[in-house]
């Protein structure tokens, strides 16, 4: 008897990326399909992706590719995977009723059976059914702030690179960029096996990476604050952020009163005026470690600590590594890119 075919939706919708939406399709309609080609066997995959629409329409999606969809949400059936790719909007913007549709047919699918699953800035959207109220997830590191200021009530880990939540863990979620790797060979391991999932990684070189994306992340992520007293002080901190006392500077340049200006911090960054100059200081850091060779202890005081060691302590805390971790993982990654790069001109 044949088993049917383990089908995943794939959500095609204005400002989702197209290379994440083919990316899972080809990942899923590759399994056991290509290994079996390239030793001279053949077979069909075990899943059938289709990429769904809320009307079947085309879509011109992020960067303005055209995606041209197989179904409608009437139409696709009841697909066993439900799977939101990215969102590609700016965190925490107010997405007003533009995603109803997909947000509704999210949470129908649910309680249909459907597992659901998203990745990167997915998540926007998952937020948005309800479903992941007292549980953990995951998102991109730059939009697990904004989504914990919006969804309180979820717990929300930007350094883990995959998860599963829910009753019958049938809520799976990547975290940060290409961490969607992780997604679909979760995916293809729960329905097909590990052995066909770690074909498919090979097959296509996916490295199931151990490090935490908070190691990538920015620490000065966010805009310049619509507060005028509040982003004054942070142009100054980020000219003057090796001061000794910089919380000190950043309250007199301010014009407020000390009280005042770091409740007013608090509210427009979300963090306070001594961690937001942490956050400064350590990307800066970051760069350094990235780009040259001078010492730990250089780089610690040219930053604006004297103490090395509290550098180190808080730059593990921090970024999930210590500074040499750090240097041996991007340092040699940003070499290589010059190297590449002098090498094509």
């Amino acid at each position: 008897m044949t088993k049917r075919p383990i089908t995943v939706a794939l959500l095609a919708m204005r400002d989702v990326t197209a290379a994440t939406v083919y990316g899972f399709h080809d990942c899923l309609s590759g399994v056991h399909r290509d290994w079996l080609m390239l030793h001279g066997g053949q077979a069909d995959s075990p899943f059938r992706s289709m990429i769904v629409s809320r009307d079947g329409q085309p879509v011109e999606a992020a960067n303005g590719v055209r995606i041209i969809p197989e179904a409608s949400f009437d139409s696709c059936g009841s697909p066993d995977v439900v799977c939101v790719t990215d969102v590609a909007v700016p965190p925490g913007a107010p997405l007003g009723d533009a995603y109803d549709a997909e947000v509704e047919w999210l949470r129908e699918r649910h309680e249909q059976g459907s597992i659901l699953a998203s990745s990167c800035s997915g998540a926007v959207l998952l937020a948005r059914t309800g479903l992941l109220e007292g549980l953990d997830a995951t998102s991109h590191w730059a939009y697990c702030d904004a989504l914990k200021r919006d969804y309180p009530g979820t717990r929300w880990f930007p350094e883990r690179g995959l998860l599963f939540a829910g009753a019958g863990q049938r809520i799976v979620m990547a975290g940060s960029g290409m961490a969607w790797h992780q997604l679909v060979l979760a995916l293809i391991s729960r329905f097909a096996g590990a052995d066909a999932a770690m074909q498919v990684a090979r097959i296509n070189l996916i490295d199931w990476a151990a490090t935490s994306p908070i190691a990538y992340a920015s620490l000065r992520h966010g805009a310049q604050s619509s507060d005028p007293a509040v982003a004054t002080a942070q142009a100054w901190a980020a000219e003057n952020y090796q001061h000794e006392a910089p919380v000190a500077q950043m309250v007199a340049v301010s014009g407020l009163a000390e009280r005042t200006f770091k409740r007013r911090f608090m509210q427009a960054t979300g963090m306070s005026p001594l961690d937001y100059v942490h956050h400064v200081r350590l990307e800066e850091a970051k760069q350094m470690l990235e780009s040259g060779d001078a010492s730990i202890e250089s780089i610690a005081f040219e930053v604006g600590y004297s103490d090395a060691s509290f550098f180190n302590r808080l730059f593990r805390r921090k970024v999930m590594m210590s500074p040499a971790q750090y240097r041996r993982r991007f340092g040699g990654l940003k070499s290589r890119l010059r190297e590449t790069g002098s090498a094509l001109k």
